[in-house]
């Protein structure tokens, strides 16, 4: 149905892979986490092109991308729990890693993002297996992923740890993206309460996302998984974004 392919082995993909309609598949704000440039950024992302892929669908069209990260873990001092800092975490700890000359052991998922009319037919369930095939022909023993909560941003009041515990009737998570994890054989952890920090002068929020920010206190920004905290006073707002760790099989071979 699907095929990831790493731009590593199909460099040429990379302008869709970071094309505009991707791209604005997500929230404006969401692309100014400082972070993201010790994965994204040259030359940092030269690094990552094994586990950096397009989704391509039958016929070869580019229908989505996935990207994930490896990293040490094992025997690593201050490794023993996946941190609280989940996404911005896990990025820096490759990072890390690269800057030590220590070898990865596991894999974190950062994203896997589909086009519309792709979503909610299954597809997403078979990229993810597809990453978790392509951690083992990667030598990896384990892959993780903090996860974002699909309709955690229609509830941003609402506390992550309460909003992830949610279930369902037959007691998979209420939250389809974490069932489908779930449903996929992952393990729900628990919450990486500053997986995520944007902060960003109220003019820059202005632009992203455009609102007034005129008013210090909570802003709700559509798209974001809590509020915003802005201060007129010190000209400046901030996001932090919870995500939840979960922890994933990896097939044997």
């Amino acid at each position: 149905m699907l095929d990831l392919v790493s731009l590593r082995e199909r460099p040429g993909l990379e302008g869709e892979v970071f094309g505009a309609s991707l791209q604005s598949l997500w929230p404006r704000f969401m692309m100014h986490d400082p972070v993201a440039d010790l994965f994204f950024a040259a030359p940092h992302f030269a690094r990552h092109r094994d586990t950096a892929f397009a989704i391509l669908a039958p016929g070869g069209a580019v229908v989505g991308r996935a990207f994930a990260v490896a990293f040490a873990w094992d025997g690593v001092p201050g490794r023993e729990a996946l941190p609280d800092t989940g996404w911005d975490g896990v990025i820096r700890w490759a990072h890390e890693d690269g800057a030590m000359g220590r070898a990865p052991d596991a894999l974190s998922a950062l994203e896997i993002l589909l086009r519309p009319e792709w979503r909610g037919r299954g597809a997403a369930r078979v990229v993810l297996d597809a990453l978790r095939r392509r951690c083992a022909a990667l030598g990896l023993a384990r892959m993780v992923a903090p996860v974002r909560p699909t309709r955690k941003a229609a509830e941003p009041w609402t506390p992550m740890a309460a909003y992830a515990s949610r279930t369902r009737g037959d007691g998979l998570p209420a939250d389809p993206w974490l069932r489908l994890h779930v449903e996929a054989g992952g393990r729900i952890g628990r919450v990486a309460p500053l997986s995520m920090t944007i902060g960003g002068t109220l003019a820059d929020w202005r632009g992203w996302t455009g609102l007034p920010f005129d008013a210090t206190g909570p802003v709700i920004v559509p798209g974001a998984l809590a509020p915003v905290h802005a201060s007129v006073e010190q000209d400046h707002a901030v996001y932090v974004e919870a995500n939840v760790w979960v922890r994933h099989q990896v097939p044997a071979g």
